[in-house]
């Protein structure tokens, strides 16, 4: 428990030391270039799977349930309005911290123990410039792309399962996303994904970078980057939601 608080703490400490290196300008391009094809591309195929289930899934428990009460022209927008405020940004999160702040903490870790970090300080080199910056920066920038490609998908996919399955007519489904899915809505899902991205990269590189023990210190590291993560996706999500949506009445109609 007391590595688990001090690595908390260090992980806050990065994040300063991250924000003071940007407003510098201390950003090194190809690096940032090539993570940021690691992040997005090569994460997008499973991103886009996991969206076309979920949004299949989802509509088939929406619709029927819907279809019964009589309210078939909301089955749509109650999709929409589901993956973008929640489902799309925060499982594509999940599936980065899986695939990615995974990938951050054992190759970060390995650096560690097999002492590479320390070369790089030996070699007048920040470790922060050179392996964090560009991770965070790569995150932040490509899971809000992610998640609205998710989201396209995740739609796209409970449409062709609300006409083909329920007989719900496409025109209707699209009707009722235009009348039930909003701007802010949109805003709110590139909002949360930018800060879910910068939090899996943060705790990738942290975990990463504070890894001790050889090889076993590696794994441990690793899988303990993954659980953080969802976390603090988690906890992140809820916080957000909170200042975003909070409040009675109707947001849909409003």
């Amino acid at each position: 428990m007391n590595k688990l608080f001090q690595r908390i703490s260090s992980a806050l400490f990065l994040t300063g030391q991250i924000f003071i290196h940007l407003l510098q300008f201390k950003v090194y391009r190809f690096n940032t270039i090539e993570q940021m094809s690691f992040v997005g591309p090569a994460s997008l195929p499973i991103a886009l799977i996991t969206a076309a289930f979920v949004g299949m899934v989802f509509t088939i428990q929406v619709a029927r349930e819907f279809i019964y009460f009589g309210a078939t022209s909301a089955v749509g927008g109650v999709l929409a309005i589901a993956l973008t405020r929640e489902l799309a940004p925060v499982l594509t999160a999940v599936v980065l911290a899986g695939r990615v702040g995974s990938a951050f903490a054992a190759e970060i870790g390995t650096m560690k123990v097999t002492e590479q970090i320390d070369a790089l300080q030996i070699l007048k080199t920040d470790p922060v410039d050179y392996l964090v910056t560009p991770r965070v920066i790569s995150c932040f920038l490509m899971l809000p792309i992610l998640t609205i490609s998710s989201l396209v998908v995740g739609v796209t996919a409970g449409l062709v399962i609300a006409d083909s399955v329920y007989d719900i007519p496409s025109r209707v489904f699209l009707d009722s996303i235009r009348n039930f899915l909003g701007t802010w809505d949109v805003i709110a899902c590139i909002i949360k994904s930018a800060i879910f991205g910068a939090v899996v990269a943060i705790i990738g590189c942290n975990w990463g970078l504070t890894t001790s023990g050889g090889a076993k210190g590696v794994g441990q590291s690793t899988t303990a980057a993954v659980v953080i993560s969802l976390i603090t996706i988690f906890m992140f999500n809820f916080i957000l939601s909170w200042l975003m949506f909070q409040g009675t009445g109707s947001a849909v109609i409003s």
